[in-house]
C-alpha cells in the first residue's frame, strides 16, 4: 500500500527542484489527503539525502543536530511459542542479555493472543527483575481485546514502574476519547499516535489529553520534514516525542531533537536479528549487538544519510524497478 502511494507521488517529481522540500511536502500532503500518507515519507527522506550530497553535509548537520550518539532501547519481537520469547522468564532472561550488552532500556511486545493474565505476569516479572536498572516499556501493538483488558495490563505497568505503555488495545491506536479515559485510570504514561499520521491528528491527540508522549516516524509521518514538524510542535506543548523504529533517517532526526529519550532497536529477540535486509556496505547496522558499551548507537557522519548501499545485493533481490524521467 505504501509503495502504491510512493509511485503515485514519484510520477510528479520530474522537472521539480529537489531542494524545494517544503513546497513538495505541502503539495504531496494535499495529494494524499484521503489516504494514510504512508508513501510520502520515502520520497522526502530521499530528497534530504540528495540535498546533503549536493551540499556536502550530513542530514544531521542540515537539521542543526548536535547529538553524535543516541541512547537506545531493545524492542522485542512479539512473543512466540517456539522457545524464543515463550514465557515471562524468557523475557526476563532476554532483558538481562540486553542489559549485559549495554542497553538501559527494554520494550516488550507481548503475545498476539492478548492473554491478559500472561501479559500482566510478564510485565510484573520484568519490573521485579529489571526495575531500577533499565527503563521498561510495554507495546501490545493493539492486540489486547477490550478496554478492560488494556486497563488490567495498564495497572500491572503501574505496579512494575514502567516508563511508558503504548498502543494497548483493539481501537487500533486511534481513539482519543478511549485513551484519555485510560490515562485517568492508570499512572503509567501513555505513548500513542504511532497509527495516527501527520502533524495535525497527533496534536489533536495531545490537546485531547489522550497521550503523554507523541509517537512519530520519518518513514510513516511524511518524511524527515514531517518528523521534525511533529517534534517541534510537541516541544511547543512541552511534550516529548519518541521516534518509532530504526534507520539512518531516524538517527539523523533524533540527533537534532531535544525533547526525545530513546532510539528504538527493533525488532529483536533471542533467536532473531533485526528483520531489515542487510543493504549496507559501510558497517551501518541496527542489529542488537551493534550497541556500544555506553548503550548508544552512532549518528552517521557522511554526506546525506551518511550510508553506502550494497547495490549488488539490492539488484539481486529486486523484484521490480520503476523509473521516472522528464
Amino acid at each position: 500500500m505504501a509503495l502504491g502511494q510512493t509511485l503515485l507521488l514519484a510520477s510528479r517529481l520530474p522537472g521539480r527542484d529537489p531542494m524545494q522540500r517544503e513546497l513538495i511536502f505541502d503539495e504531496f500532503k494535499r495529494a494524499l489527503r484521503q489516504y494514510d500518507h504512508m508513501g510520502h515519507g520515502i520520497i522526502d527522506i530521499a530528497l534530504w539525502d540528495l540535498a546533503g550530497k549536493m551540499l556536502g553535509a550530513s542530514v544531521s548537520t542540515l537539521l542543526g543536530g548536535w547529538r553524535s550518539r543516541l541512547k537506545a532501547y531493545a524492542s522485542t519481537a512479539h512473543g512466540d511459542r517456539a522457545g524464543g520469547l515463550s514465557s515471562p522468564s524468557d523475557y526476563v532472561n532476554f532483558a538481562e542479555h540486553c542489559y549485559s550488552l549495554g542497553y538501559r532500556g527494554f520494550k516488550m511486545h507481548g503475545w498476539y493472543e492478548g492473554n491478559v493474565a500472561e501479559e500482566a505476569e510478564t510485565v510484573r516479572a520484568l519490573g521485579r527483575h529489571m526495575g531500577g536498572r533499565m527503563e521498561l516499556m510495554l507495546d501490545p501493538a493493539c492486540h489486547l481485546r477490550t478496554f478492560a483488558d488494556a486497563l488490567a495490563v495498564g495497572r500491572a505497568c503501574d505496579d512494575a514502574g514502567f516508563f511508558w505503555y503504548e498502543d494497548p488495545f483493539r481501537d487500533t491506536g486511534v481513539s482519543a476519547i478511549a485513551h484519555r479515559k485510560l490515562r485517568e485510570l492508570i499512572r503509567t504514561p501513555l505513548l500513542i499516535t504511532e497509527h495516527v499520521r501527520g502533524i495535525e491528528p497527533k496534536l489533536d491527540f495531545a490537546v485531547a489529553n489522550a497521550t503523554d508522549f507523541l509517537r512519530a516516524d520519518p518513514e510513516y509521518d511524511l518524511g524527515i520534514t514531517g518528523m521534525m514538524k511533529i517534534a517541534h510542535a510537541a516541544e511547543a506543548m512541552g511534550l516529548d516525542v519518541e521516534i518509532h523504529g530504526s534507520g539512518p533517517a531516524h538517527r539523523h532526526c533524533m540527533s537534532a531533537i531535544r525533547n526525545t529519550n530513546f532510539y528504538e532497536v527493533a525488532l529483536v529477540g533471542p533467536k532473531m536479528a533485526n528483520p531489515l535486509p542487510p543493504v549496507y556496505v559501510c558497517g551501518y547496522t541496527d542489529n542488537l549487538e551493534g550497541v556500544g558499551e555506553d548503550g548508544c548507537f552512532p549518528v552517521p557522519t557522511g554526506d546525506g544519510l551518511g550510508v553506502e548501499y550494497d547495490w549488488d545485493f539490492i539488484a539481486r533481490h529486486r523484484t521490480n524497478l520503476h523509473e521516472y524521467c522528464e
